[in-house]
């Protein structure tokens, strides 16, 4: 017997039909409290050897439509390795042809990352003697939101180290986000690395692996528990609605900012990128060569990034001041930037078996801090 499943952290779809295995009918759910959806992830159980044909209606009306434009969907069996599959997109309808080998197989729109994964994340990098565990507050469903520090003795240096912060999957259906920051977590802990050494030398860093702890667990796109976009809150965040925002910005003010990288995915767009504040009142000669600095270093260190694609800057005066890395750039007068990874692959480096995956979105956070390296000794 055919069934689906998604009552699990992260999983989201709706069943309409499931009758017939060549035309099983699905709707993916909305964002509680909320218009957002386009994340899915749910498993098929019950069809092995069965040739099945999975639509998902409601595409034409989903948060990014383009985005299911030359999407591959991924599929896993056993939840380790993620391989791309090709989809069909008519009239907003996403059908997957796919017929399974074994029992169950599951199907997300990119890798999850759950948040019992990241329970083990934080567990063990506290191993690490330079790594500390600080807990900011709880969100509104409950869950704990974490702070990661990763600093060193000054050794009676009288330099006064940067503080720099890196956050990651305000959108919670971004997962590739989090999967950056495991990279980025992993490379920080080798503790007898003379790189982390050097680097750790010059700052401390603050990471917080995850923003939007509930939206993960519930299975949303874009919004916490109370179908707020995190990343519109940032001007004036409260307990109430988005104690996230709040509990991060009330830390920021306390240690104060030298450096800010805000990690996201872009459903349409096939590339790496790096959105910057050039739409601040003040922005500036320095400001721009700051960016220009850390964006061209960073192509220079990894092939899949690259500085051609991406958003249009804003015209100066225009700010939006709710978005997290404009807000922090204007309290802090730092360079704050938005990372942005794609969903599909990316155009210059496909990979056809994988996609743009989680291992490269790890490798891509090894790139941003040795990008980082090079911006901190430059003086800028």
């Amino acid at each position: 017997m055919v069934q689906i499943s998604q009552n699990f952290d992260a999983g989201n779809i709706e069943i309409v039909s499931i009758e017939d295995p060549a035309n099983i009918q699905l709707n993916i759910r909305a964002d509680n409290k909320s218009n957002f959806y386009q994340w899915f992830y749910f498993r098929l159980s019950g069809a092995r050897y069965t040739p099945c044909i999975l639509k998902i209606l409601n595409g034409a009306n989903a948060a990014y439509p383009h985005g299911f434009r030359n999407y591959r969907v991924l599929y896993s069996y056993d939840r380790k390795e993620w391989l791309r599959h090709d989809t069909n997109l008519e009239n907003g309808v996403i059908s997957i042809d796919f017929t399974p080998l074994f029992d169950a197989v599951y199907f997300a729109y990119f890798v999850p990352y759950s948040m019992e994964r990241h329970h083990d994340m934080i567990a063990s990098s506290l191993e690490a003697p330079h790594c500390s565990h600080h807990l900011l507050g709880q969100t509104l469903d409950g869950q704990d939101l974490d702070l990661l520090k990763l600093s060193l003795p000054s050794n009676g240096q009288k330099i006064k180290k940067k503080n720099c912060w890196m956050i990651a999957r305000q959108h919670p259906g971004e997962s590739m986000a989090e999967w950056w920051m495991e990279g980025c977590i992993e490379k920080l802990l080798v503790n007898d690395s003379q790189w982390t050494q050097t680097l750790l030398e010059q700052c401390d860093i603050y990471l917080v692996p995850n923003m939007n702890p509930d939206g993960t667990r519930r299975g949303h796109l874009r919004t916490n528990a109370a179908g707020r976009n995190l990343n519109r809150e940032w001007a004036d965040p409260t307990l109430k609605t988005c104690a996230e925002v709040f509990f991060v910005k009330q830390a920021m003010a306390k240690i104060g900012v030298d450096f800010f990288l805000d990690v996201h995915g872009d459903e349409s767009l096939p590339y790496c990128f790096i959105a910057g504040t050039e739409s601040l009142d003040d922005w500036n000669d320095n400001r721009q060569a700051q960016l220009d600095f850390y964006r061209n270093k960073l192509a220079e260190i990894n092939v899949d990034f690259q500085t051609k694609e991406g958003y249009p800057p804003k015209p100066r005066g225009q700010a939006n001041l709710t978005m997290s890395a404009v807000q922090t750039a204007h309290l802090h007068n730092c360079l704050a930037m938005t990372l942005e990874m794609p969903f599909k692959d990316t155009t210059d480096t496909p990979d056809q078996k994988y996609g743009w995956s989680a291992e490269r979105s790890k490798r891509l956070a090894h790139s941003c801090l040795e990008a980082l390296d090079y911006f901190l000794k430059s003086g800028l």
